[in-house]
């Protein structure tokens, strides 16, 4: 028989050992597998050259933390079966498996109305039916309709193993050390009261910097302004080329990627067609980056001055501030880039554009982060902390982002 209990080599953690017969299977699957295709962080790797790792990277570490919190809270005494445990691994193992290529940079871009939750979803529920049935309780732990709702906190919450590893990846793998997160620790302070996953008072100094890290990593890796530019400038080449889809405009694309360029997917097209899963789940970040090369010499200026910067990394030049950008700066600058690339009043949008940005390190509206005092009590992080800054980080906060080719060289 084939040997299930395979082992991977994880530069996170170590060695990593594949749980159980049915994980094996799933990771061996196709839908899995094209996680492998799909980069972590998008585009990212054009500020960090090391952000290369992919989704089936981060899905592998987050089930094998899931592993370490099962095995603290059982030797605590909370009650979690063999079934339970599997579910919950099942559930953390295909969280992202509805991810479209470049991972959130696409999110609305490649289907209409339907989040990567969504998908994931649907995709659990194909390979329900293909495993039988046996992954029924994985997605009531998924969806939060199971009774031991803090199964459900580790695959969803503000502290998850999801959050723990990506903090831990992404610093890896961007080498920015300001994300690294003590997640033993946080495991081993791990609790549950009420139902609820809770933080040991112990561990409240870990939370601290857990949420400070989490702060810091997003201005500095996922809302770098440099990453917002070239995720920006990847979803109007998208736009860009469904305009001219619509048109009957020919475009060369993957088969994959023409179902969705060419049609207008949402979320009721994939419960009513099967076939549309599959077709998404052919889809991953070649589909759009070999479109791109061709695009790059297509007769159309907008999206081939497009491509071309995407691939040559001629990023545009990117402002952040507190406020909105004045109309009038605006204005100027698409009154320069029309000029300057004798483009269209309405081709514009493409090349000069706004919008804003926020940072959530830490919402008093969601699940919280309860810390579990010695005489049994709960407290919020917020309020628990003697930290000031935890209370600050609480409030979310927004920037204002301008984006135009930097040969523009007009000062804001």
């Amino acid at each position: 028989m084939l040997n299930k209990r395979k082992i991977i080599n994880d530069p996170v953690y170590g060695f990593i050992t594949i749980p159980g017969e049915i994980i094996f299977d799933l990771i061996e699957h196709r839908y899995f597998q094209r996680l492998r295709r799909i980069k972590q962080l998008g585009l990212t790797n054009l500020v960090y050259p090391g952000a290369l790792h992919t989704r089936f990277h981060h899905a592998i570490g987050a089930m094998h933390l899931m592993g370490e919190v099962i095995e603290v809270l059982r030797f605590k005494g909370i009650e979690i079966t063999e079934e339970e445990a599997e579910a919950a691994t099942i559930a953390i193992l295909l969280h992202d498996i509805g991810h479209g290529p470049f991972s959130h940079a696409l999110e609305n871009s490649i289907v209409n109305g339907i989040n990567h939750e969504d998908l994931s979803e649907l995709f659990m529920e194909r390979l329900n039916e293909e495993f039988e049935g046996k992954l029924s309780l994985a997605i009531k732990v998924f969806q939060d309709k199971y009774k031991k709702k803090f199964l459900h906190q580790l695959v969803s919450s503000q502290l998850d193993v999801d959050r723990l590893d990506y903090l831990k990846r992404d610093s890896f793998y961007t080498g920015v050390s300001e994300g690294v997160v003590s997640s033993d620790r946080i495991i081993k302070m791990m609790h549950v009261q009420n139902n609820e996953l809770v933080m040991e008072v112990k561990g409240i100094y870990s939370i601290e910097k857990f949420i400070v890290a989490r702060r810091l990593m997003y201005w500095q890796v996922y809302l770098h302004k440099t990453v917002i530019g070239a995720e920006n400038l990847l979803v109007n080449i998208l736009k860009r080329a469904k305009d001219l889809a619509e048109k009957k405009i020919e475009l060369f694309c993957t088969p994959a990627l023409k179902e969705f360029l060419y049609n207008k997917h949402g979320k009721a097209d994939f419960v009513n067609n099967k076939d549309l899963l599959d077709a998404f789940a052919e889809l991953d970040d070649n589909d759009v980056m070999a479109s791109i090369k061709v695009w790059a010499k297509h007769k159309d200026p907008v999206i081939a001055r497009m491509c071309e910067n995407i691939m040559n990394r001629h990023l545009f030049h990117i402002e952040l501030q507190n406020q909105p950008f004045k109309e009038n700066l605006i204005k100027e600058l698409t009154a320069k880039v029309k000029q300057e690339y004798k483009l269209a009043q309405n081709d514009c949008s493409y090349f000069v554009f706004s919008g804003i940005v926020a940072n959530d390190a830490y919402r008093t509206d969601k699940i919280r982060i309860n810390i579990l005092f010695k005489d049994g009590s709960l407290s919020d992080i917020a309020q628990a902390s003697d930290q000031l800054n935890i209370d600050v980080l609480s409030r979310t906060v927004k920037k204002h982002f301008l984006c135009y080719p930097k040969e523009l060289e007009i000062a804001s």
